[in-house]
Parts: structure tokens; C-alpha cells; sequence
């Protein structure tokens, strides 16, 4: 019987040394992106606890760091740190593997409450002063036009930038994820003075599917995968409801 009973604790010991050898911890970097992501959030946000659910049911650990958008991006490039960055539209891309959609955001513009812009296609807005983020992917098209000099876009460090310029008069509209000035209007201390002077154009850019943009080498390709996996265990728009 002790003989049993030290076998058996000896197959626990090697079972739990096992299963903590097999865990491991993901670094990612992200920017100030309420309500999808930020250090002092809740969960860090939406999109982090989103993440971190899909890792967690996966036996890891996500650690996010929080940089400025252009450094976030540049630093999930060059420093072998970090395996990838988010949360990240799709594009085409060398550089980046891009895991499933863990997540969705309405994409569109914020304009003027006296000044609404009315469209039908991008073609309809080459004479209206269009505010973008610097460093954001918008929509094929409209950063196709922006880069030919087809649309007149003024780049900022931020959102907030934006929405203040759109309720100042210096811009007609601004791209803007709707939930992100639904945020920006009720916590942000100067972007509260826009309250009744802004608001989302009645025509949607596209609902834009986030995800993470993992570094395309063998050690990104693993992550995605495992990652993957994680968000087919997790109820991904319970988790974002849950933290908007």
C-alpha cells in the first residue's frame, strides 16, 4: 500500500511538472485602443480578453504591452520579444500571419451633427477633408485613393485627434470604429466637449473583422496555431460583449 500510494505520488509530481513545462507565456504588443484594448481597461479590453480567454483555454499565459500604434506595429517586426501585435485588420502582408477573427468592429466615419456628409461610394467624398490615423488600415479602396492622392486625408496620432478636428470644423469626417467613439464621448476627458457636435455617418464603412498579427517565422506560425485552437473552446462575442 505505501508502495502504491508513493507511486502515485510520484506519477502526480511528473504529471504537474509536465503539464507546467508545456505552458508558456505569449507576448504581444497592442496600443490605447478603448474599448478593444488599453492597460488601465478592464481585462485590457475587449479584444485582450478575448485573447487571453483563447490562450488560457490552451494552457498559456498572454502578456500584452502597450505602445503607441506606429511602435507597437514596429516592435512586433524587429524585436524577437514579442511574437505579433493587435488588434489588426487584414491586409497583405510578408510580414504577418493573421489568425482567425476574434472579434468584430462597425467601421466608419464621424462627422459633424450640422454638417452630415451623404454618399454613395468613395468616389462621392474626393472633395471632403478625411481624417485617418496614422499607421491604421482603413479599407482597401480607401487607402488605395488616400495613396493616390485620390481622397485628401489628413493623418493623426489618435482617434481622440480626430473627433476633435471632425467637432472643430478643420475636417468634414474622420474613420472611426463606432464603438471606439461611443467610448471616446463618454470617458475621455477632452473628447466629452464633442458630445452633441459628433456623430457617426448613417453609411458604414464595413464591419471589419479584428485579429492578431503574428510574425510570419515558425515561432508566429506555432502561436497562430495554437491560438486558433484556443478561440474554437471560447464563446468569442460573450467574451467582448462582456468587456464593451
Amino acid at each position: 500500500m505505501k508502495k502504491f500510494l508513493r507511486l502515485s505520488f510520484f506519477s502526480v509530481v511528473v504529471l504537474l511538472a509536465s503539464t507546467v513545462s508545456r505552458a508558456d507565456t505569449l507576448y504581444l504588443t497592442s496600443l490605447e485602443w478603448p474599448p478593444y484594448s488599453g492597460a488601465d481597461l478592464t481585462s485590457q479590453g475587449a479584444s485582450v480578453a478575448v485573447a487571453k480567454a483563447a490562450l488560457e483555454a490552451m494552457g498559456h499565459e498572454l502578456v500584452v504591452e502597450f505602445y503607441p500604434w506606429s511602435r507597437a506595429v514596429a516592435l512586433a517586426t524587429d524585436n524577437d520579444k514579442y511574437a505579433g501585435y493587435f488588434p489588426e485588420y487584414f491586409y497583405e502582408s510578408d510580414d504577418f500571419l493573421f489568425s482567425d477573427p476574434m472579434g468584430q468592429g462597425p467601421l466608419g466615419f464621424v462627422e459633424a451633427v450640422d454638417n452630415p456628409v451623404e454618399w454613395d461610394s468613395m468616389a462621392d467624398l474626393t472633395d471632403d477633408r478625411i481624417g485617418v490615423v496614422q499607421g491604421y488600415v482603413n479599407t482597401a479602396e480607401l487607402d488605395q485613393m488616400v495613396a493616390d492622392g485620390e481622397i485628401s486625408a489628413q493623418a493623426v496620432t489618435s482617434d481622440s485627434l480626430n473627433v476633435l478636428k471632425v467637432a472643430g470644423g478643420r475636417i468634414d469626417m474622420a474613420v472611426i470604429d463606432s464603438n471606439v467613439l461611443d467610448y471616446l464621448l463618454k470617458n475621455d476627458p477632452k473628447v466629452k466637449s464633442a458630445v452633441g457636435k459628433v456623430q457617426m455617418n448613417d453609411k458604414l464603412l464595413v464591419e471589419k473583422d479584428l485579429y492578431i498579427a503574428f510574425k510570419n517565422n515558425a515561432e508566429g506560425k506555432k502561436w497562430r496555431d495554437i491560438f486558433n485552437e484556443g478561440l474554437t473552446k471560447i464563446d468569442i462575442e460573450s467574451v467582448m460583449a462582456d468587456h464593451m
